[in-house]
């Protein structure tokens, strides 16, 4: 197997928590209370909404695959693509969640994908 997917395996479990945690909370509008008790309790209860917890879950599973690419990798050369997750991040939200499109961003994004380039090659 290409070690490589141990990092892309990463990279995409990272991004769809992400991505599936803020749609979720976004579709049901779920605000914080004020309380410290009812924030506990509101969390805990919203974390067995089964998006949510998928979104939990591919965050372990992103570690799993985090783990594996540490054993091919060092992680001075891995960790640099993990620099890549706020790309598709910008991307997905703008496809799917309707997030605002700036050129601000895609600069930033074209920063981070040349410094993740040049940390990784030289």
């Amino acid at each position: 197997m290409n070690p490589y997917l141990y990092i892309f395996g990463t990279i995409l479990f990272t991004v769809y928590g992400q991505i599936v945690l803020k749609w979720r909370l976004s579709q049901i509008k779920f605000v914080l209370p004020e309380g410290i008790i009812d924030k506990i309790l509101a969390l805990f209860k919203i974390i067995f909404d089964p998006f949510i917890f998928s979104g939990f879950a591919s965050a372990f599973v992103a570690s799993l695959f985090w783990m594996a690419a540490m054993t091919k990798f060092e992680i001075t050369k891995a960790y640099p693509f993990m620099s890549l997750a706020p790309a598709l991040v910008f991307l997905v939200g703008i496809l799917f969640l309707g997030e605002q499109f700036t050129w601000g961003k895609v600069i930033g994004l074209g920063l981070i994908i040349l410094g993740t380039i040049v940390t990784v090659k030289l």
